[in-house]
């Protein structure tokens, strides 16, 4: 268990692909809070060359990293990680309230030998390996793919009526707990087109999501569908849910990412403790050229203090 929730406690901001957007937007979200989000002092994790304009607020890394936009080498693999490994030590021991990730590099890391498929892995790991889900949330519109980073021709077979289970208790509970949400609502995508309608372009929703909505049900959750995802995120819909389960990873994602894209906010359930990223990537074709938008990051980090705030009062 974490003992991270206090209302004292900094916040943490990993400096994620230093040849990417991540290092720019960490220091601009800095600045534009005044280093501080409401309690919280904010903190950057990372070389000590990258964030050197701010080396009263740095955690340093014992890696070095060299940072030339554009230009990813898996030379930086070992401070990007440790970044977050000495976030996660800190938010354990009750040194930190939260973790806010800056993008990282999938493939450049994987070159290096990093054994997980992203961020949302390693995090679940780092802390204990429990199952760990990753939202995407805004103002408008919140969603969790139950199928994340892989190919689109395995996500059938990774469907289970167990993940669904699982994964829709992670959510409402964090629903509750996280975002105040007094009678959590969720709203749960079928896989094929119009839900399978009846069988006929599909057979996983009667076989398998469906009796695993009817399972969250009897448990006293108020929890529907399968529904059919194409009606499902217009102005009218999304006022019937607070949350939806979605199949797949793009099945999700377009819909936050076209409501939201630049105050949409990575968050990762059912870890020991409060981590929320932006929802965009490394950005490689803009870094270092002054383009890149904080937003997301200021978003993030905004995000990050409201739950460590709310588990701290719990």
């Amino acid at each position: 268990m974490s003992k991270s929730a206090n209302h004292a406690a900094p916040i943490l901001v990993t400096m994620g692909e230093p040849a990417g957007i991540g290092p720019e937007v960490a220091l601009a979200a800095f600045d534009a809070l005044n280093g501080r989000v409401g309690s919280h002092a904010l903190k950057l994790v990372g070389d000590a060359e990258i964030f050197s304009r701010h080396k009263e607020a740095l955690l340093a890394t014992t890696a070095r990293a060299t940072s030339v936009p554009g230009q990813p080498s898996s030379s930086n693999a070992g401070a990007v990680t440790e970044a977050i490994e000495i976030a996660v030590k800190a938010c354990l021991a009750g040194e930190a309230a939260a973790i806010v990730t800056a993008p990282i590099h999938k493939a450049v890391l994987a070159s290096a030998g990093f054994g997980y498929p992203g961020h949302t892995e390693f995090l679940a790991a780092l802390t204990g390996g429990g199952p760990a889900v990753m939202m995407l949330a805004s103002e408008k519109l919140r969603v969790v793919p139950l199928v994340i980073h892989v190919p689109l021709a395995r996500v059938p077979g990774l469907i289970t009526a167990e993940k669904i289970i699982a994964t829709g208790q992670i959510i409402l509970a964090a629903l509750a707990r996280d975002f105040g949400v007094s009678r959590p609502r969720l709203a749960v995508a079928g896989l094929n087109p119009h839900a399978g309608e009846d069988g006929v372009l599909g057979g996983e929703e009667e076989a398998i999501i469906a009796p695993a909505i009817a399972a969250l049900k009897a448990m006293g959750h108020a929890v529907t569908g399968p529904h059919s995802a194409d009606t499902l995120f217009h102005d009218e819909a999304r006022k019937n849910y607070d949350a939806v389960l979605t199949m797949y990873h793009d099945q999700g994602l377009i819909p936050i990412k076209t409501l939201s894209f630049w105050d949409g906010v990575n968050v990762t359930l059912g870890l020991p403790i409060v981590r929320t990223s932006p929802d965009h990537g490394t950005a490689f074709d803009i870094a270092g050229q002054g383009k890149a938008d904080s937003r997301s990051m200021i978003a993030a980090i905004k995000m990050a203090a409201d739950i460590a705030d709310r588990r701290a009062a719990a």
